[in-house]
């Protein structure tokens, strides 16, 4: 008699797989084109099978949105509540890197969770944000002790601890955390070697510190809207940065200029053609802002703090149309893509460029990932600092990114 087939065993960690291969999808193809189908066939089951571990596609997004910062909280458990900056942001940066792909959908697509939802996640990582900010005042008591006793702007001394600490936890969380956001190819160890050692640069830095050209910045302005179509482009941009694109409805967009919705389709054929001129003008603004940064600028220490001074400069004059174009163009056509893309690359390759006539020993891909760490210190002090936009504000970002980069 045959023996009869033995079943496929169920893995025991399938809801864990469940979790990771969607973290993928959404990370890569954005919250609402993402599908179960896909997410489904990336662990191997059926689109049915994956129901009965989550009801509908939010309860999976939700819990995915969540699995990086619970991470980090649970590592952070794990350390000593004494240790130092360099084991509390050693364990950020393990986890990181081991998760890069599937991690960055906190800093994005946490847009399209309910408000609840989003209210409890702000809450986790503010958590791990005071436990790295702990480490940096233990570190730092000196610096701490003076910015106590600096007095405000209105002449009142401080008695409050200040919120430098804050600020430098969070931009060392930024450039940590920057390595979910891109697809640079770095052995895994290296990697955390380069993160760590520009989060610990970032917390070392003073963000008081004056770094050069930071309050010379001219940005290129924002053409004024004088047609139809650049008044809809206008409109659309902050409703996108607010609600996220695929929840804005052309009936508000139309609304916000004073049009009927069928009148939208006369200037751009559908929502998505605003979306892709949004990101369009975007990186024409930040190649311009590039351009003037580094006009007659010959010294490659100059032109980084250029760079990054414009970078800031940049991010803070233009928070609303940045984040639409950082956050939406995972979701668009691979062809209406491949631009935006490249104009990145090129952004990018300036930087490189620069920062490795400045440290030479930079391998190309550390010193892309080093400028990848640049950008997540501005994204994350610049929410730290709700984006106000002041001169002390943008020097304070400039000196962390300098940091960041190791510009000694």
């Amino acid at each position: 008699m045959n023996a009869a087939p033995i079943a496929a065993a169920r893995p025991r960690n399938r809801r864990q797989l469940i979790l990771e291969a969607a973290g993928r999808v959404f990370s890569e193809r954005g919250y609402h084109a993402a599908s179960m189908e896909e997410i489904a066939a990336g662990v191997g089951i059926s689109a049915a099978a994956l129901y009965r571990h989550f009801p509908n596609k939010y309860a999976l997004f939700a819990e995915c949105a969540n699995v990086m910062v619970d991470r980090l909280a649970a590592v952070l458990g794990e350390v000593s509540s004494e240790a130092g900056p360099a084991e509390v942001l050693g364990a950020v940066t393990r986890v990181a890197v081991a998760h890069r792909a599937s991690g960055g959908l906190y800093r994005w697509e946490a847009r399209y969770l309910d408000h609840e939802d989003r209210r409890l996640l702000r809450v986790k990582f503010a958590r791990v944000v005071g436990r790295v900010t702990e480490a940096v005042r233990r570190s730092h008591p000196a610096d701490e002790a003076v910015r106590q006793d600096r007095p405000s702007p209105g002449g009142v001394r401080q008695d409050c601890p200040s919120p430098d600490a804050e600020l430098r936890a969070a931009a060392a969380l930024g450039a940590i955390g920057s390595i979910t956001t891109h697809h640079v190819s770095i052995a895994q160890r290296r990697a955390e070697e380069v993160l760590l050692a520009s989060a610990l640069r970032v917390i070392a830095t003073d963000p008081a510190a004056t770094v050069g050209r930071a309050h010379s910045v001219e940005l290129p302005a924002q053409p004024v809207p004088r047609t139809r179509r650049a008044e809809i482009l206008a409109a659309a941009v902050p409703l996108f940065a607010r609600d996220g694109f695929a929840k804005v409805t052309n009936g508000q967009i139309a609304e916000a200029v004073g049009l009927v919705p069928s009148a939208l389709y006369r200037h751009y054929p559908n929502k998505r053609d605003i979306l892709v001129a949004a990101c369009l003008q975007a990186a024409g603004l930040l190649a311009q802002a590039v351009d003037r940064s580094l006009e007659g600028v010959t010294d490659p220490h100059d032109a980084v703090v250029a760079l990054a001074a414009a970078y800031v400069a940049y991010s803070f004059e233009h928070t609303a149309l940045t984040s639409v174009a950082e956050a939406e163009v995972v979701g668009l056509p691979a062809d209406l893509q491949e631009p935006l893309i490249r104009a990145q690359r090129d952004h990018i390759a300036v930087w490189e460029q620069q920062l490795r006539l400045l440290r030479p020993e930079l391998a190309p891909r550390s010193a892309r990932v080093l400028v990848h760490a640049g950008f997540g210190v501005v994204v994350e002090a610049g929410r730290r600092l709700r984006w106000r936009d002041t001169p002390e504000h943008r020097s304070a970002v400039t000196a962390l990114v300098v940091g960041a980069l190791g510009l000694g």
